[in-house]
């Protein structure tokens, strides 16, 4: 299993889920992504963009007004 991690501090939708989607297709099943973000509603629309692809997604807020998405790829 790898880890990738993909900081987009200080960018916005919907370039956070088109860098994710990017992303994740350079991994194998199993790897996961972490993408950091500062942007409450990105993180929410990651997280859900995720889950609607068949990956999952854990969504943490690591320090105030910055989240980490772990995103474990499934498909």
């Amino acid at each position: 299993m790898r880890e990738k991690v993909l900081n987009c501090l200080g960018e916005a939708c919907p370039a956070l889920v088109i860098k994710t989607e990017d992303a994740i297709k350079e991994l194998e099943i199993g790897d996961e992504l972490v993408v950091q973000c500062d942007h409450i509603c990105a993180s929410k629309n990651i997280s859900e963009w995720a889950h609607n692809k068949g990956h999952y997604a854990e969504l943490l807020e690591v320090n105030y007004g910055e989240w980490e998405i772990t995103i474990e790829k499934l498909k």
